[in-house]
């Protein structure tokens, strides 16, 4: 009996031993809180890096003070009506039909309460829509699925790119087996929104094909991105630092994988990477009127390919549901290449295929060349930079 009972204990404390090594491996590999980004467990509203991101945090708590002083006093006097007043104790209902004093009492508190929360709201809410005398204009463009920064006006005027998530991560999520260890999971971008610290920053939001909405929490700011219409928001970041977001409205299968990731740095270094960008675009601002051989084209094509198309056509260009097959179709195949640069330049479908006019003449020229040689699609055909430049004109 003292054998068994040993022998069931030493396997008890075995299999406790292997609960609290799972549990030693799991807490090795969890994820941390992402500083400027979601936290674990995160329950409250970010920590704030702008001043309307601070007022409204202030805002949020001063609704939840008053809503909590509200809730005690109605159900403290209904519960001490209740027990004070109970049948029990011989309390006779009073015959009264009316009190003009409570009348106005109940007329006067809520007005009062109401206009207390109105006046701090309405600070607030027009502190967010003063978009004037901004040091720096950028405009984002939504797409399904990933954002397009123009920036108009200020420092760094000229610069405009496209910012999709990480290509790591997305294979990541594709394959179903994310690393554990990975904070910024499915919020890391190849091209950061970059900023200056202490300036103030408009955003001009629009899309090209559906509903978006650019949000950066810690920032206070959530603004709809609509086809077709202009609107605008702006920020003034105080901390330096990586600061994160996705897009906030429901805008397709890929939705999940929209997100925002603003770099906000010092005025020194913000100057250095405009300068380092323009020289960047300018190394990459081809000659439009060089001919190029078939196979220098299709080895660029490829990349474009991969980076902005192979998302939605996938990488053997079959397509998936709406999304049309460039593997033999029609268009691609085709003689005429003019309907092909015009669709990848205006995009077609009522924005279900994108525009990609943010792209360069030589880029599109070598994605188009890369599909009309790519997979089943062995026509022979290039397209040169020059084909494209006529196009946009």
């Amino acid at each position: 009996m003292n054998a068994r009972v040993h022998q069931a204990g030493r396997r008890l404390g075995q299999a406790a031993l292997a609960a609290a090594a799972t549990l030693s491996a799991q807490a090795a590999l969890a994820v941390n809180d992402l500083p400027g980004g979601p936290a674990v467990n995160q329950i409250n509203l970010h920590p704030p890096v702008t001043q309307i991101a601070a007022s409204q945090m202030w805002l949020h708590n001063f609704m939840l003070v008053i809503c909590l002083v509200i809730f005690f006093a109605v159900f403290g006097v209904m519960f001490y009506s209740i027990f004070k007043h109970r049948k029990s104790k011989g309390a006779v209902s009073a015959t009264f039909h009316e009190s003009v004093a409570v009348e106005i009492a109940w007329t006067v508190v809520p007005f009062v309460i109401v206009i207390l929360m109105a006046l701090p709201a309405t600070k607030v809410v027009v502190a967010m829509k003063d978009t004037t005398n901004a040091d720096l204009t950028i405009k984002a463009t939504g797409y399904q699925w990933k954002w397009g920064y123009d920036y108009l006006k200020g420092e760094g005027e000229g610069i405009g790119f496209l910012a999709t998530l990480d290509a790591a991560q997305r294979e990541m999520s594709d394959s179903g087996k994310p690393d554990l260890n990975t904070d910024n999971y499915l919020l890391k971008v190849d091209n950061p929104l970059v900023v200056p610290v202490n300036k103030k920053v408009r955003i001009i939001t629009t899309a090209n094909d559906v509903i978006h909405a650019w949000m950066v929490p810690a920032f206070g700011v959530k603004q709809d991105a609509i086809p077709g219409f202009v609107r605008d928001t702006w920020f003034k970041a105080e901390k330096v630092g990586d600061y994160y977001g996705q897009c906030a409205e429901l805008c397709g299968k890929e939705h999940a994988y929209m997100p925002i990731h603003v770099k906000v740095v010092s005025a020194e270094d913000y100057s250095k990477w405009v300068d380092g960008k323009k020289k960047e675009m300018a190394a990459k601002a081809d000659d439009p009127s060089k001919v190029w051989e078939l196979s220098p084209l299709m080895a660029r094509g490829e990349k474009v390919y991969a980076a902005n198309c192979a998302v939605c056509h996938k990488p053997d260009g079959k397509g998936a549901g709406p999304i049309k097959a460039l593997d033999g179709s029609p268009i691609v195949q085709s003689d005429d290449k003019s309907k092909q640069i015009h669709i990848v330049l205006n995009g077609a479908n009522n924005g279900a295929m994108p525009s990609w006019k943010a792209l360069g003449d030589t880029d599109i020229a070598a994605v188009i060349t890369y599909t009309k040689n790519s997979w089943s699609n062995k026509t022979g055909q290039l397209v040169q930079p020059a084909e494209i430049q006529a196009e946009r004109k």
